[in-house]
């Protein structure tokens, strides 16, 4: 059941032929945002409990290895038989994962269950993305889009509190079984409507080859996160990783991505580039508060606040923008707004302007993602062919996830480099 364009603006992404979608689709979303960024600050007690802090980043490493491989399986899956079967059973190893990680005994079985999440997840980021585009009017979709990036920025707002806080009252594990709980009630929501958005009939046979290249892509992502336990072997570590991961990004992106050539490979290049530049500069803003500023580790991890939202304003923002001109010139802003944002962040590290403009140039940047980010998302469904929306959507987000995590590989890099020397110099380097 492909959308039409005619739907207008005022029939809402709550009238009732859509409703169970909206609310399904932005409730997964924000259970996969509160996994992410809610383990994350609880995993410490997880390690401790476990006697698993040798395994500590394989436990993250992990997740994002086997979602690169489901990326690439959804993608082609949803453009031959539609969204529902990659979304069933994306929601079904997303449960199986949490799961096996909330019941682990050692942290071994936790690392698996984190790999066996992954792949749910990377299932779920591209069916939600043609379930969109197969059900959902294409007026409405930069309104949806805004909900999407609303579910992940408030699970980063409230998700490490309300992580302590059940770790501290109900155990580690209730931050994986409660998530799993949740999921039977939004399949529900979410299931029945895509039952009638059927695959393209024109589209072409799956290419397993491609499956050969995710695999080396999600070996090159873990061997990245884990070069900084390599010690003198790190840059070799991290440059054969880059170099893996480049040529599988040749294989597994559209042709001229790379390049940025005209169209969608530059719309799918804008997306790694832009995650990478914002998450890698977010992951060094608290380390620069609290070692060089002395903030505390509370403090300095509120100052990332401003940039959840900036890009909670920014996808509000542009959702309201109508036209195709008008949102094009604002995607470019959005661009500006990041880079200008970032570059404000670097004369606070640089000590040429005061601390607290640093808060305010990371706010910045989250206004310039929030605006752009969901606009790419838009782009791409509106670009791809319709029986290509699969391949697209999940080359969009390959290329924020390879993006991101090469940057934040060479980023450590130069950062490990410079920072006994030149403190200042290496933050600003990032």
């Amino acid at each position: 059941m492909q959308a039409t364009a005619g739907v207008t603006w005022e029939a809402g992404l709550f009238a009732p032929e859509w409703r169970s979608l909206t609310i399904g689709s932005v409730a997964l979303c924000s259970m996969m945002a509160f996994e992410a960024i809610g383990v994350a600050a609880g995993m410490p007690a997880v390690a401790a409990d476990l006697d698993g802090l040798s395994l500590y980043a394989l436990a993250f490493s992990g997740t994002l290895a086997g979602s690169v491989v489901a990326m690439v399986w959804s993608g082609q899956d949803c453009d031959r038989h539609g969204p529902l079967r990659s979304m069933g059973g994306g929601i079904a190893l997303f449960a199986l994962g949490l799961l096996l990680a909330g019941l682990a005994g050692s942290m071994a079985m936790l690392v698996v269950g984190r790999i066996v999440q992954g792949l749910g997840v990377g299932a779920l980021g591209v069916a939600l993305f043609v379930a969109t585009a197969r059900v959902v009017p294409t007026a409405l979709h930069p309104r949806l889009f805004a909900l999407f990036s609303s579910a992940w920025v408030v699970p980063a707002i409230v998700g490490p509190s309300i992580a302590g806080w059940i770790v501290d009252t109900l155990g580690w594990r209730w931050l994986f079984l409660g998530v799993a709980g949740l999921l039977l009630p939004t399949a529900i929501l979410i299931l029945p409507p895509l039952k009638h958005a059927r695959g393209a009939s024109t589209a072409t046979q799956p290419r397993r080859h491609l499956l050969s290249w995710a695999l080396l892509a999600s070996a090159s992502s873990v061997t990245l996160a884990l070069g900084a336990q390599a010690g003198a072997w790190a840059p070799h570590l991290v440059l054969a990783s880059l170099a893996g991961a480049g040529v599988a990004a040749t294989r597994l992106l559209p042709t001229g991505t790379l390049r940025m050539a005209h169209g969608l490979p530059t719309v799918i290049s804008l997306r790694g580039l832009n995650a990478a530049a914002f998450f890698l500069c977010e992951a060094f803003i608290p380390l620069w508060l609290n070692q060089q500023r002395s903030w505390s580790i509370t403090a300095a991890g509120l100052a990332l606040t401003g940039g959840a939202l900036g890009w909670s304003l920014g996808s509000h923002l542009q959702s309201r923008i109508i036209g195709d001109a008008a949102r094009q010139a604002w995607l470019t802003r959005g661009c500006q707004l990041l880079v200008a944002g970032i570059a404000v962040c670097t004369l606070a590290v640089l000590g040429l302007v005061g601390d607290w403009m640093l808060l305010l140039g990371w706010s910045v940047s989250g206004l310039g993602i929030g605006l752009s980010s969901p606009m790419l998302g838009v782009l791409t469904l509106k670009l791809a062919p319709a029986d290509e929306q699969g391949k697209y959507s999940s080359a969009l987000q390959l290329s924020a996830a390879l993006g991101t995590g090469a940057a934040l590989a060479s980023g450590g890099l130069l950062f490990s480099l410079l920072h006994s020397e030149a403190p200042s110099s290496a933050f600003a380097s990032v």
